[in-house]
């Protein structure tokens, strides 16, 4: 009992900032520089825009995305997708990949974080491998927006009916990467396998480690 009455500060906290969140209209607060401007090209790939149906954009609610195809020899080598809210609202939030994903056909093989350093500072970010069908790949994403690169779910909810309630703005963007991995010549080798994995995940931290300092320079200046 005892145990219980510490949290009951907090749910009363959290109560009062729903409530506030329900009752106030949350600034739109736009972009610094466009989204296109995030890796346009790269040396050594080629580049190819990915577009989400009307449908999709709709249900998915973001004011803006880009959604790209870097390709190596003409073979998928990695994706990104960045997708902007200059506003949430109750009901209009950012959908997670943990929940968006499986809905795509992706199995969950393993699913936890890595730390990826930014300039000189420790990133957490979620990092998944999955399956789709013959298809395995590691996945990247996080929350980035009002001045804080967070993977957690919780503390991305939390984070957002504080400062709906108490700041009045709650742009943020959801950033993800994902590195296909190689198949393994010999597909009962479990050791070659596991290093191809690792290789991929290797460029998935590259590349967003990459990322978050784009998004940063295109996301509007935390107040």
């Amino acid at each position: 009992m005892r145990s219980v009455r510490r949290y009951i500060p907090a749910l009363f906290l959290l109560a009062g900032c729903a409530s506030i969140w329900n009752a106030r209209s949350q600034d739109a607060v736009p972009l610094d520089a466009p989204l296109t401007s995030i890796f346009p090209a790269m040396p050594g790939y080629t580049v190819e825009n990915q577009r989400l149906s009307e449908d999709e954009r709709r249900v998915a609610g973001m004011t803006d995305y880009i959604a790209r195809v870097y390709r190596r020899d003409s073979v998928p080598a990695f994706t990104i997708l960045v997708s902007y809210y200059e506003r949430q609202t109750q009901g209009k939030t950012i959908h997670s990949p943990r929940n968006c994903l499986p809905g795509a056909g992706w199995e969950v093989l393993t699913a936890g974080t890595q730390v990826v350093k930014v300039d000189g500072v420790d990133r957490m970010l979620n990092r998944y491998v999955l399956k789709n069908g013959a298809a395995t790949a590691v996945a990247f994403y996080w929350y980035q927006g009002r001045g804080r690169i967070v993977a957690n779910e919780y503390a991305v909810k939390w984070n957002l009916l504080r400062d709906a309630a108490f700041a009045g703005h709650t742009e943020e963007a959801l950033a993800r990467v994902v590195v296909p991995v190689a198949e393994p010549l010999n597909s009962a080798d479990q050791a070659e396998k596991q290093r191809l994995i690792s290789d991929a995940g290797a460029m998935g931290a590259d590349i967003s480690a990459r990322l978050i300092r784009e998004v940063t320079r295109v996301l509007p200046k935390a107040s």
